[in-house]
């Protein structure tokens, strides 16, 4: 006999309710995921966490604090990004979205670390081209294969958004 399993997402006004069985709902988990319902709710919850990171920067700033390192700090926190090359590929978001900076060689990211209280990724190239390799980051072509200016793919964006925990 199996037990009972629950399943409960609620973005906005989207629900997704699912419970009975294990095998039963891992059954209907894979078709709502194949569903619009699935995608709408995903979607609201990256804005949401979008809304946070914006939200939390805005903090730091109106309360002098070192805005950087408290804000890189948060997402990594707050998506459980424990691994250090997951780490990197958020802090790659983290400059590319929320800073805006499209350049960011290896001292950029490594005081980006220390900024955050945490230790730097040391040999940065490694990572950068482990993810690469794993399809999660990018180089524009006018950039000559450059890791500084790496780009996340949808499949990095994916991998961070599995990461996190709502």
């Amino acid at each position: 006999m199996e037990d009972d399993t629950k399943v409960l997402i609620r973005a906005g006004d989207v629900e997704i309710d699912l419970s009975g069985a294990q095998s039963s709902v891992d059954e209907r988990l894979t078709r709502v995921r194949q569903d619009d319902t699935w995608s709408i709710a995903l979607s609201r919850i990256r804005n949401a966490r979008e809304r946070a990171i914006e939200a939390a920067v805005d903090a730091a700033r109106e309360a002098g604090l070192p805005e950087r390192g408290s804000a890189f700090r948060a997402l990594i926190d707050n998506c459980s990004l424990i691994r250090k090359p997951d780490q990197v590929l958020g802090a790659i978001q983290y400059l590319r979205d929320v800073e805006g900076i499209n350049d960011s060689p290896p001292r950029v990211i490594d005081q980006l670390f220390i900024d955050a209280g945490l230790e730097p990724p040391g040999n940065l190239s490694l990572y950068l081209n482990r993810l690469r390799e794993r399809g999660f980051l990018v180089t524009p072509p006018s950039a000559k294969e450059k890791n500084r200016y790496a780009i996340l793919t949808p499949e990095g964006r994916a991998h961070l958004d599995k990461r996190s925990r709502y």
